[in-house]
């Protein structure tokens, strides 16, 4: 049997220390991921025909629910990334401002990337919707333990798994491939899950958000919404958030 010298065991765990830094270090910040003065510029201004993000999604990419648009801010770079590109290539229809598709075939590949690389760099707190104005804009409320109970522990009786198991907890995101949820816009998510539900939208991986929706009332989807956009991406007695990219 060969002998294991000191050597060899200095060796096998300088390599392994290597490792786990270079994993720990692939990813520092934002501009690994896209040039933020370019994505900047693009949210901000636009870009040719390309209007600013700012028009639709407000000046801090908070979403806006008069126009049913989304919170941009400290989503995953990777699920806006994909959700850019399906628009660019018509696998994901704008059925909201009808705009989506049109502005994302203006941008370059690159463009896509920076500009998604400094939406996900803005993060601001989970500020979701004013229920005092959505009921101002005529929209029906939830109820919010009833979407927490779904949300948390889905319903197995009906076949509906608990969007944590996916989410993350109260749907703070499990990035890469996961988007955030909490302080999300209420209409946008209200009119999300409906889309899953009958098929407008397609986008989703292994139809795993279709598969769901599709057993989901209009009951269920309101009390869903009106948890995720109120609901906080802290534990009780735990204020730190892990932290994603």
């Amino acid at each position: 049997m060969q002998r294991v010298t000191k050597i060899t065991v200095i060796i096998a765990v300088m390599a392994m220390m290597s490792a786990t830094v270079g994993f720990a270090s692939e990813k520092k910040s934002y501009s690994d991921f896209g040039n933020l003065e370019n994505g900047k510029k693009i949210f901000n201004d636009g870009k040719g025909d390309v209007p600013a993000c700012t028009g639709c999604h407000g000046l801090t990419g908070l979403g806006e629910d008069s126009m049913g648009t989304p919170r941009l801010a400290s989503q995953g770079f990777n699920f806006l990334v994909k959700q850019l590109e399906d628009f660019a290539t018509d696998k994901r229809m704008d059925t909201t401002m009808f705009i989506m598709n049109v502005n994302a075939k203006g941008l370059s590949e690159q463009d896509r990337k920076d500009v998604s690389a400094y939406a996900a760099s803005l993060e601001l707190p989970m500020i979701g919707s004013d229920f005092k104005a959505l009921e101002e804009l005529g929209q029906q409320k939830g109820v919010r333990y009833l979407g927490k109970s779904l949300a948390q522990y889905g319903a197995p009786e009906r076949g509906i798994p608990a969007c944590h198991s996916c989410h993350g907890y109260n749907g703070r995101g499990a990035f890469p491939i996961y988007p955030r949820l909490t302080g999300q816009k209420y209409v946008y998510l209200v009119n999300q899950l409906k889309n899953w539900r009958d098929g407008s939208r397609a986008n989703d991986s292994m139809a795993q958000m279709r598969k769901v929706a599709a057993k989901l009332t209009d009951d269920d989807i309101l009390n869903l919404a009106t948890f995720f956009t109120s609901t906080s991406e802290t534990t009780e007695g735990n204020s730190r958030v892990p932290k994603q990219y």
